[in-house]
């Protein structure tokens, strides 16, 4: 299996986990407090992480941190994904019946797809649409719940906007998905987590106990930290839009969890939904995409090992060890061979 289709599973596996353990502390937590609080458990233990490879393993010249261009990319994928999307959200959620809003959380996917397909001209044919609408539609009937939907309102505009504010932050971390994935979800956790927990006490929301702090800060850094890592790599090997299908599997995987741990019940809702996403995933995985295609010349950094698309000399005395990262020039080259639109497959197609 490729290495981005098991980063993008495990990254929704874990964001998936993530949803009932979130929900057994909301009894003691008000929503916006917990959105803090899951960022800055995600940020705080991603620092710690950080620290340690630096310390004991890799050093601080060996970790790729975005380029100057590549800041700019970042700095606004925080701004819409990290704090506007949240509060967008809590507000939508104020507002918004619970069966509404959890069918328009997955317009996150369809968002996704659509920008990257449309907008950012990432390539995609009809089996990949194929599986991305069979992993939505497994989604949206795994999220209907008992009681009547409703018409368009405020709030459901509102957490529609949501959604689009994290697909288009998730199409702009796949511009700098080359840079170390630690530093920008760290990053994320930590913006995100102190304008939410700002918030919250400008609001006047009181803290919780330190037991479900220290809870919420666990969730938020295997939920959302490490999910996001696992993300960013997905983003790396696989583009925007199959990244965005793999993690759309994420209901489904909180929903596997309630049953084991949590005492629900397996419903129809459920078997059908395993039925529709596992049949995108599927679609996804036996995709064959190969064509002739033109690299242009360019430098950049990022982990790497020497396959046909890193044959360079080093200036520097190197170990021998893989991956390994340095900045490093790509010759212009013309090749034939199956890729995904991964950080080195950006091109047009006719």
């Amino acid at each position: 299996m490729n290495r981005g289709v098991m980063y993008g599973l495990t990254a929704a596996a874990l964001f998936g986990a993530s949803t009932p353990f979130a929900k057994t502390i909301l009894n003691d937590v008000h929503p916006i407090v917990l959105a803090g609080l899951l960022y800055a458990g995600s940020g705080l233990g991603l620092i710690a992480v950080h620290t340690v490879r630096v310390a004991f393993g890799q050093k601080a010249t060996a970790i790729a941190l975005p380029s100057h261009r590549d800041w700019g990319w970042l700095a606004v994928a925080i701004v819409v994904g990290g704090i506007l999307g949240p509060v967008l959200l809590m507000f939508g959620l104020a507002a918004t019946a619970a069966s509404t809003t959890s069918l328009l959380l997955n317009l996150e996917s369809a968002f996704t797809a659509l920008l990257a397909w449309f907008l950012f001209r990432e390539n995609f044919d009809r089996r990949i649409a194929a599986g991305m609408a069979a992993i939505l539609g497994g989604g949206i009937i795994l999220s209907v719940g008992p009681g009547d939907i409703g018409g368009v309102s405020r709030g459901a505009l509102l957490v529609a906007a949501a959604c689009l504010c994290w697909a288009l932050d998730n199409n702009l971390t796949r511009k700098v998905s080359a840079s170390d994935p630690i530093v920008i979800a760290a990053l994320k956790g930590l913006v995100a987590g102190a304008v939410n927990l700002s918030l919250a006490a400008s609001l006047g929301y009181a803290m919780p106990r330190a037991g479900a702090i220290a809870q919420a800060a666990s969730v938020g850094f295997f939920g959302y930290g490490l999910s996001l890592v696992l993300f960013v790599l997905a983003l790396r090997h696989l583009g925007t839009a199959r990244t965005g299908a793999y993690f759309g599997v994420a209901p489904f995987f909180g929903a596997v969890l309630a049953v084991l741990f949590f005492g629900e019940g397996v419903t129809l809702q459920l078997c059908i939904a395993a039925v529709l996403m596992a049949i995108g995933v599927w679609l996804h995985l036996s995709e064959h995409h190969e064509h002739e295609h033109t690299h242009d010349a360019t430098i950049h950094s990022h982990a790497h090992r020497h396959d046909a698309h890193h044959q360079h000399a080093h200036d520097f005395e190197w170990d021998g060890t893989e991956p390994h990262t340095h900045a490093h020039r790509h010759e212009a080259i013309v090749h034939r061979h199956v890729h995904f639109p991964d950080v080195h497959h950006r091109h047009r197609h006719g």
